[in-house]
């Protein structure tokens, strides 16, 4: 009885050898196939930013504390420096009242809102591009004659 007795546990050991040399075997196949994956999940992602300096065209508006550029799909400030009151005393003869906005093409750089008051992100005027004659915005609605 005990010649079958280690003859069972013998077999069994055998069997848990083979077992725990698959495992060995199923984890080293695992852990290699890992390895290009850890490599493109470690490469570093390229951040696309963008060019700084564009060519932005909006309604600009210029008070003696503040000045403002809005676009279609953006509202930036405007650092108040030469180039603002250059582009402000060129379209002054435009303006009816302190309150109207002109449109305007200019070359400006994007930068972060330093004071964090009013906007996110501030214009620094590069290059005055374009102020269109009689280019003033009006607020009301004409209606077409039929």
């Amino acid at each position: 009885m005990k010649v079958q007795l280690d003859n069972q546990i013998i077999g069994e050991i055998c069997a848990m050898k083979k077992l725990f040399g698959l495992l060995i075997i199923s984890i080293m196949l695992f852990s290699c196939q890992d390895e290009e994956r850890k490599e493109l999940m470690d490469a570093p992602e390229v951040e696309k930013v963008p060019d700084s300096i564009q060519v932005l065209e909006g309604e600009f508006i210029y008070a003696a504390d503040a000045a403002v550029l809005r676009g279609d799909s953006f509202v930036y400030g405007v650092t108040l420096d030469s180039m603002s009151n250059v582009l402000s005393e060129k379209i002054a003869p435009l303006k009816n009242d302190d309150f109207d906005m002109i449109p305007v093409t200019v070359k400006a750089k994007i930068l972060p809102n330093p004071k964090q008051e009013g906007w996110a992100e501030v214009i620094e005027i590069r290059e005055i591009l374009e102020i269109p004659e009689g280019g003033k915005v009006t607020d009301t609605i004409k209606e077409k004659k039929k």
